[in-house]
């Protein structure tokens, strides 16, 4: 009699324990506040037709073929026909799981702003393995030669140089040589922002990028604070709070699985919205704001196999 009493205590001692660990588990689960990170697209799934996480750039429609003719034919980036999906109104160059996407709008002067002038997408940055071959086109195509120095900041670089596109944005060369396909078939995006703190909070706690340690930029003169997703970077640094903003110039588009569990996310982290999920269709979109009001925005497309790999 005794035995079976001890045996009840027993059980009903570990139903008590399960339920309190249960109840911790799930405490602790709510104080972590969510992130997009789970929902972004990545190696876990079959590739996506349209990128993973990628650069948009806005440009005056009256340069739209020394642009083609610079990233095409000078930068030598890989463009996609203008028969493939969007191509009609927009320039698409895939490197890599991701894409530089440029948008024609509106003719106006080209920009003047130096990288340090101005929040914002302020750089976008390509790897290349021969650098004589780079300088002869630029050559070719009657272009000022880019004028390469040393790079220390940069494991494996030989030298790298800063350059204007057509529509006066910033774009930074890399030279690595001996470098295999896939580490060149990248690309960095650099912002300026205004409040450091609340950029890296941005895009490592709300959006969920990996933070990586900080490096001091040679070039830039100012510590470069990187994050990453896949083979993509993007790049915080701050001039100070008093700069003006080129914000509407360019962004970025994160292709996801899922983004009305995005929305929740954003709700819950009290994320600034700049338009709102959008309806169910073949392209569903949620767009945010950085804390310097650079377009961050989701894109849903019907036409990716959402599924995990396996299944």
């Amino acid at each position: 009699m005794q035995r079976v009493h001890r045996e009840g205590l027993w059980m009903r001692w570990l139903l008590a324990l399960a339920l309190l660990l249960g109840a911790g588990q799930i405490l602790s689960q709510g104080s972590t506040p969510a992130t997009v990170r789970p929902y972004l697209w990545s190696s876990e799934r079959p590739k996506s037709q349209i990128g993973e996480i990628n650069v948009f750039r806005r440009f005056s429609s009256d340069r739209t073929a020394v642009m083609r003719e610079f990233y095409g034919e000078v930068l030598r980036l890989p463009g996609l026909p203008e028969t493939a999906l969007g191509a009609g109104q927009m320039i698409r160059y895939p490197l890599g799981v991701s894409e530089v996407k440029l948008f024609p709008v509106a003719p106006s002067p080209p920009s003047t702003a130096g990288i340090s002038d101005a929040v914002g997408v302020r750089l976008l940055t390509f790897f290349y393995a021969d650098q004589g071959a780079l300088e002869r086109r630029f050559a070719e195509h009657g272009l000022p030669p880019p004028r390469f120095a040393a790079h220390g900041s940069r494991p494996g670089a030989s030298a790298a140089a800063l350059v204007q596109d057509p529509d006066g944005e910033w774009v930074e060369l890399v030279v690595m040589p001996g470098a295999s396909a896939e580490a060149l078939a990248r690309f960095e995006i650099g912002i300026t922002v205004s409040d450091l703190d609340a950029s890296r909070a941005f895009y490592g706690d709300v959006m969920g990028l990996t933070p990586q340690a900080p490096v001091h930029d040679d070039r830039l003169g100012v510590a470069r604070h990187p994050f990453t997703h896949g083979d993509t970077t993007i790049n915080l640094w701050s001039f100070g709070s008093k700069l003006p903003s080129e914000a509407p110039t360019a962004g970025m588009q994160y292709i996801v699985w899922n983004v009305a569990a995005i929305d929740g996310v954003v709700r819950e982290r009290g994320a600034r919205v700049d338009r709102p999920l959008s309806a169910p269709g073949q392209m569903r979109t949620l767009w945010l704001l950085d804390p310097d009001g650079v377009s961050n925005y989701f894109a849903e497309f019907a036409g990716n196999d959402n599924r995990p790999l396996g299944q």
